[in-house]
């Protein structure tokens, strides 16, 4: 590989490749896409949420089974890779300092946490050397996490991921309605911001803390684009899904390779946010207003109302995983309809790395 991009430096760690790869949730960003990123040269990224196979022995105890399946995916990623191995954990999780402590507690690089504020992350991770890395969408949300983590724990991000509206699965920042009207925020205009707040916090604190762009990032031009602007690397999420190593099915890939602009709507998760996906015949009954029958089984979420919710959204991600896509939730970003082939990790990184190389030296 052409590595002609300079590394994501994030205090002692160095990611020698620039890009890290989104985790995205319930068995898409397991060990065997995470170790193959990482192997060359980027940083790969387990998704923490629905790791466990979807039996009655697992949903008994879904602390106990997420907790033990984490542990194995990060060893055996560890087996497979020498590279930068991190784990993405969603706030919203009912879990989630079980989870935080459980990774902290492993061998890992990193822990980037969304769907909500990490306020709390620095206490779960206590004495570990894990980098903490929040995926926010706002300047303002930024700001609140610099002023609460150091007036807690002493602790300042190590780096900060800033997501624009064009990313799939869960969108912060915007309301559905906003979101169907097109009103965005440009991941542009979110990320200067976040810059500015980011550069007042190391000349206040004599440290260096990069920032990395995400969110509809699809090819070396973007990546040049956001790099050009001031990001010290990007995150990478639904062109890794269209790879031999991504441990989603075939089914669910071929999904993402045939869709186009107008399979893409948008919807209010149980999560208690809109998020982005490609329309399948749950989608279709849940724009229509249709209940599907929900026994809450895992009760992953503090943030779902089982009551009221259109839908399960832990089940309808373990179908898609599966390859059940008529019950399907595929999460997807504004460029998926892009993605024409499955090709194998080391193609995909070589080709966005040497598009972005040539476009950083035109200038």
């Amino acid at each position: 590989m052409n590595r002609r991009l300079d590394p994501l430096v994030i205090g002692d760690l160095e990611i020698k490749v620039p890009i890290i790869q989104g985790g995205m949730g319930v068995r898409v960003s397991t060990s065997s896409l995470a170790s193959a990123v990482a192997n060359c040269g980027a940083a790969g990224t387990i998704a923490s949420v629905g790791l466990p196979p979807d039996t009655p022995e697992n949903r008994s105890n879904v602390p106990k089974s997420s907790r033990e399946h984490l542990q194995k995916e990060i060893r055996k990623a560890r087996e497979l890779t020498k590279g930068v191995i991190g784990v993405n954990i969603m706030v919203a999780l009912s879990n989630y300092e079980d989870i935080a402590r459980t990774t902290a507690a492993e061998d890992v690089d990193y822990i980037i946490s969304g769907a909500g504020l990490p306020i709390s992350l620095p206490e779960y991770t206590e004495g570990s050397s894990v980098k903490l890395i929040p995926l926010l969408s706002s300047a303002r949300a930024l700001s609140l996490i610099f002023k609460t983590w150091k007036r807690r724990y002493n602790k300042i991000p190590d780096a900060v991921i800033v997501e624009g509206p064009l990313s799939g699965g869960h969108i912060g920042g915007h309301s559905l309605e906003d979101l169907k009207q097109g009103k965005l925020t440009k991941l542009e205009n979110s990320l200067k911001e976040v810059l500015d707040v980011v550069r007042e916090q190391e000349k206040a604190h004599k440290v260096s803390i990069p920032v990395i762009a995400a969110g509809g990032i699809f090819d070396g031009k973007d990546m040049a684009k956001f790099l050009k602007l001031g990001a010290k690397g990007v995150q990478i999420g639904t062109r890794f899904i269209a790879t031999n190593e991504c441990s989603a099915s075939i089914k669910y890939k071929e999904l993402i390779v045939r869709s186009d602009k107008d399979s893409l709507v948008f919807i209010q998760s149980p999560v208690g946010m809109p998020a982005k996906v490609i329309r399948t015949k749950l989608i279709d009954d849940v724009l229509n207003g249709k209940r599907r029958a929900i026994s809450c089984n895992y009760k992953c979420l503090r943030t779902c109302d089982p009551h009221n919710a259109l839908f399960c959204i832990a089940k309808a991600l373990i179908d898609a995983v599966e390859g059940d896509i008529d019950n399907a939730v595929v999460f997807a970003s504004t460029n998926v309809s892009k993605i024409k082939k499955i090709v194998p990790v080391k193609e995909l990184i070589e080709e966005i790395v040497n598009e972005a190389a040539a476009e950083m030296a035109k200038n």
